[in-house]
């Protein structure tokens, strides 16, 4: 059985077998905030979504990861849908997501609707990545 709910404090190990970029700061705003969310199959956690405010007004995935041994299950698609519910029914009207352009997250957000808006390039030495493409979605 499924159960997706908010992150707690009890699931830091498994959140950082995951996301080794969140500080820990940052982590316990998440479980305050209510900003990420941990997704479980048979009480045994498979994957974690977490999020921020763009512009302070609008949801953006910051973050969506499932165990590499569990994907195409379809635990992102799940995590997805119950962000995307969990911000319309919180008033918001549209959500972001962003993905490098050399990963295939894109064409995933893509199934799910979501559509290329913008990108931002960083070629600041040191901090140099691939472009980073940005996705919207209207949550009707």
């Amino acid at each position: 059985m499924m159960e997706i709910r908010y992150v707690t404090e009890d699931d830091k190990a498994f959140w950082y077998s995951l996301d080794r970029h969140l500080l820990e700061a940052e982590f316990a705003k998440k479980i305050r905030d209510r900003q990420g969310y941990v997704l479980f199959e048979d009480g045994r956690p498979k994957g974690l979504l977490r999020y921020n405010l763009f512009w302070d007004n609008t949801p953006f995935c910051t973050m969506l990861f499932v165990d590499w041994s569990s994907q195409k299950n379809g635990y992102g698609r799940a995590l997805m849908s119950h962000w995307e519910q969990d911000m319309k029914s919180n008033g918001y009207g549209m959500a972001l997501v962003s993905t490098q352009v050399d990963e295939d997250a894109q064409h995933f957000y893509r199934r799910l609707g979501y559509q290329d808006c913008g990108c931002l390039t960083i070629n600041i030495p040191g901090y140099e990545q691939p472009m980073e493409m940005f996705l919207s979605k209207a949550l009707l």
